[in-house]
């Protein structure tokens, strides 16, 4: 396999493991209005328990690293558990953090939250290693289909796709049922909302697991092509990447999403890479959270509503019935 193979391989699985970070974040904020700070959380908790079900018992062969939750589960439970990994997670830091809580409070808290989760991984080393992470993953698909070492880039990279689109297909017309309706009619007129009868409460703690279960899933499919994941992987900047990407994009637009990933994740962090050496070392690395940050401000002084903007709600009237009557457009796609 040719480098540009291997290279362009990887950059469609991160492209792909960052659109499912997209869809599950655009899904909690762009929708639900709910500012998740703390995402990265819910990816690397999905990352660490794909990790250690598939390194088996913590001893052995493994005995250099410590952690918990040793076992050795057959291909695909290992992302399944990942994904049940971040719906857990996100139910227990919900339950308390989504409950009676301004959103500009619950952003906040999820903040300190990630910081919080961060360091006590990075300092329990029993957990999961504690700073150095937990290393030797190895790629179950590989098993079943036989490739080699040479093809499973490509073969990964299909798989990671086709994933992702089931995940988008599946959101996309949650997004699109009544639920979904709720869930901008929560965002945009919570009292309203409320004074309709629908549970803000319960809604806020539906999409918060939902997408906590997805990012689960993005970090299963990360560490198991990178073989490896430690706290130097998920610290809190992470998640302003995948916010930069959706407000570039579009926010509430499934299809801004996808060009919002595919600019900010993989063409904005990869660009700098390929710069010639100038100036200190470690310069070149630096440019790349300051092609971010001018993204992000560019695009909120110049296009606050993103590249594909989201479609408004229109209010019409069927014809035939009478009395006034709320249609919702094909908005948010």
């Amino acid at each position: 396999m040719s480098v540009w193979v291997f290279y362009i391989s990887t950059l469609v699985i991160y492209f792909g493991v960052d659109l499912l970070a997209g869809i599950a974040l655009n899904l909690q904020f762009g929708y639900a209005g709910v500012v998740n700070f703390g995402f990265i959380v819910f990816q690397a908790a999905g990352a660490y328990m794909a990790a250690v079900v598939v390194l088996g018992p913590s001893g052995g062969v493994a005995s250099f690293q410590q952690y918990i939750f040793g076992s050795r589960l057959p291909f695909p439970l290992d992302l399944v558990a990942a994904a049940v990994a971040g719906a857990v997670v996100s139910l227990v830091i919900g339950l308390f953090s989504l409950r009676r809580m301004r959103r500009d409070y619950q952003a906040a808290v999820l903040l300190i939250v990630s910081l919080i989760a961060l360091q006590v991984v990075s300092a329990d080393v029993p957990l999961f290693n504690g700073s150095n992470g937990l290393t030797g993953v190895t790629w179950p698909l590989g098993q079943i289909v036989g490739v080699t070492a040479t093809g499973a880039p490509v073969i990964y990279a299909a798989w990671t796709l086709a994933i992702a689109a089931i995940v988008f297909a599946a959101v996309y017309w949650l997004s699109k049922s009544p639920w979904g309706r709720s869930l901008r009619a929560m965002r945009d007129h919570e009292d309203a909302a409320s004074a309709m009868g629908l549970n803000i409460t319960s809604l806020r703690l539906q999409v918060f697991v939902i997408g906590g279960a997805i990012a689960g899933l993005s970090g299963g499919l990360l560490v198991e092509y990178i073989g490896a994941w430690s706290p130097g992987a998920w610290g809190y900047a992470e998640t302003f990447v995948i916010f930069t990407a959706i407000f570039v994009g579009g926010v509430g637009n499934y299809r801004g999403v996808i060009v919002g990933v595919l600019l900010v994740p993989v063409i904005f962090l990869e660009l700098p890479r390929f710069l010639p050496a100038v100036g200190y070392p470690g310069l070149i690395d630096s440019l790349q959270w300051v092609t971010i940050g001018l993204a992000w401000m560019l695009c909120l002084l110049f296009r606050p509503r993103g590249i594909l903007p989201e479609k408004r709600m229109e209010v019409t009237k069927p014809a035939g019935v009478p009395g006034p009557a709320v249609v919702p457009s094909e908005g948010g796609a």
